[in-house]
């Protein structure tokens, strides 16, 4: 293994570095452009024909465009000896080269497969085989694998034909730009770090896998090829961040993107960018945060006109659509303004000047100051605002963990930094339809198609002698979006697109209805019911406690072998009964 110190001649290649202009500019302006040049190092650059081609390489440093031998040697990461043979390859024997020696660094950047192929102007499929990178895999591979032979490379001579191959014992082999800082640094010192040729062998086979399984995931959905489900697959996953803890604090935890190539374009929770909130490690984003704050854009996304989905313990507890953002607002926390304190709260559309403003004052006082001039919409009035107290006790300050929008406003964020120091809040995209959800058990992982079925997609049948008017049925289609996003055994009440009360995750369906009831209160009159599955019993049971409380129209799927009774329940109480025969359990 040869030693590292400042005035040894070190060989680097490169290969695919300038394929794509953010590589291009991150690589050299920031980063290799940083310690090429240094006067400390001495470099020999051997690039492959693209990198050279594409951008000069940085001077004093020495380049060679490695051509036809010499490029077949990069890209099988074939080592050289003094004559110029290469230990293994009788290609390479034949043909000669002109470069002498091995290489001490590899650099690599893969072809943009993931960008290719997830483009939303969409790809041929001749054009994307384009796109795999064949010579990149192989050399990362070939510099990063395990030695054969402990030999030092200057003791093996040509005729010698022992298995001695370059590996990350001797090789820094680097396929990501975070690294080269860290490169810089190595290279500069006067001590070899095995942890950290370690680390980037490790780095580059995860790199070249997670390549593999994006090329292998497109072959699968081709139309000649795929079928329903792989016989085997690998998901790719990158780490994001480590957490606090898990779900409790004795429970270690992390988070991790999808890389698979139905996500590249997608957005998400886990992709979301945060704009306030880390003040410290302590405040963070954490394992049930980042549960929470995915329930509440699975929901709010779901919904077409402007919404307000505020949730706990991943389940709405209010939910609004309004013209108005503001007053959409107002009615999700009125919902159920207890459960509302300390939760997440999100909105599908942007959040500027005035929305901002709603976080930091009482349900009566903003009314008020909207109609107010905009010119007394500022950072000192909203300070105000913030203070006022929670309409339930007069007393309490309202707080949530997570504000989430799909954009915001320069002045919507400074109002809202001005709220908490820890109030985290997310800009996200909306979530990517079609694509499967997983769920580990003991010893594997169930794998389903995402529920993303919505009112439009189904038909809601009358089978009651009642016809609902067309605001029950817009108050029935929004409930039942509603309860889509409820634990089971779910019920909604809803009305005038609003959530008036919700039960969730009761054994039974009748006490998850006595809940919903109680939560609505004397606003259930003329209401709306959404049940996730159907009900098994109707008399004295659940069907009919809800007709006795004055529900107008219940939807439900259906599928019961006492479904009758429902009906004629319905039907003695005057109530318009709706089948769906579409069920959205959630466990």
């Amino acid at each position: 293994m040869k030693p590292f110190s400042s005035t040894e001649c070190y060989t680097v290649s490169l290969q695919n570095l300038f394929r794509k202009q953010s590589v291009t500019e991150s690589l050299l302006r920031i980063s290799l452009a940083g310690f090429l040049p240094q006067p400390s190092l001495s470099l020999r650059l051997i690039a492959e024909a693209a990198t050279r081609i594409a951008r000069p390489l940085p001077q004093p440093t020495k380049g060679t465009q490695a051509k036809a031998p010499t490029c077949l040697a990069i890209m099988s990461g074939t080592p050289f000896d003094e004559l110029g043979t290469p230990f293994d390859g009788t290609l390479l024997i034949k043909l000669g080269t002109p470069f002498e020696g091995t290489f001490d660094v590899v650099v690599v950047n893969l072809y943009p497969f993931y960008e290719k192929v997830s483009s939303t102007d969409g790809i041929a499929f001749d054009d994307a085989i384009e796109n795999i990178d064949i010579g990149g895999p192989t050399m990362i591979r070939a510099a990063a694998k395990p030695s054969t032979n402990v030999q030092e490379p200057d003791r093996v001579l040509a005729q010698d034909r022992s298995p001695y191959t370059l590996n990350h014992k001797d090789v820094l082999v680097v396929v990501d730009s975070q690294d080269y800082p860290r490169l810089l640094e190595f290279l500069q010192g006067n001590q070899d770090d095995q942890e950290f040729r370690m680390m980037l062998a490790w780095k580059a086979f995860q790199h070249s896998g997670l390549y593999d399984c994006a090329v292998s995931e497109w072959l699968w959905k081709q139309p000649t090829v795929g079928g329903e489900y792989p016989p085997s697959f690998a998901v790719p996953l990158s780490l994001k961040s480590s957490l606090r803890y898990g779900e409790n604090p004795h429970q270690k935890a992390a988070v991790y993107v999808d890389k698979r190539l139905s996500e590249v374009n997608a957005g998400g929770i886990a992709s979301a960018i945060q704009h306030h909130g880390k003040v410290s490690k302590r405040n963070e984003m954490s394992y049930n945060n980042y549960l929470d704050a995915d329930a509440a854009w699975n929901c709010v996304c779901d919904f077409n006109n402007p919404t307000c989905v505020i949730v706990k313990h991943t389940n709405p507890c209010g939910v609004a659509s309004r013209d108005d953002i503001i007053e959409a607002y107002r009615l999700a926390v009125k919902a159920d303004p207890v459960s509302a304190f300390g939760g997440i709260v999100a909105f599908n559309t942007e959040v500027d000047e005035e929305p901002n403003m709603i976080f930091y004052e009482a349900l009566p006082l903003v009314s008020l100051i909207y109609r107010s001039s905009l010119s007394y919409l500022n950072v000192d009035l909203a300070k105000d605002i913030r203070e006022f107290r929670s309409p339930t006790d007069g007393e309490t300050r309202m707080f949530y963990e997570i504000v989430i929008a799909p954009k915001y406003s320069k002045k919507g964020l400074e109002i809202l930094r001005g709220k908490s120091k820890t109030l985290r809040i997310l800009e996200a995209s909306k979530n990517e339809k079609g694509k499967l959800s997983f769920r580990q058990i003991g010893g594997g992982l169930l794998v389903q198609d995402s529920d993303d079925l919505t009112p439009e997609n189904i038909q809601f049948n009358v089978v009651s002698e009642k016809n609902p008017q067309e605001s029950e049925l817009r108050d029935a289609k929004f409930a039942w979006l509603c309860v889509k996003h409820v634990k089971s055994n779910a019920i909604v009440i809803a009305k005038d697109n609003c959530m008036l009360g919700m039960g969730s995750g009761q054994p039974n369906r009748l006490e998850s209805l006595r809940i919903a009831l109680r939560k609505a209160g004397d606003k259930v009159k003329g209401a709306a019911l959404a049940s996730d599955a159907f009900f098994p019993f109707a008399w004295k049971d659940a069907v009919e406690e809800a007709c006795e409380s004055g529900i107008g129209v219940i939807a439900e799927p259906g599928g019961s072998i006492r479904d009758g009774d429902a009906i004629d329940c319905c039907n003695k109480y005057g109530v318009s009964l709706l089948f769906t025969n579409v069920r959205h359990f959630r466990h």
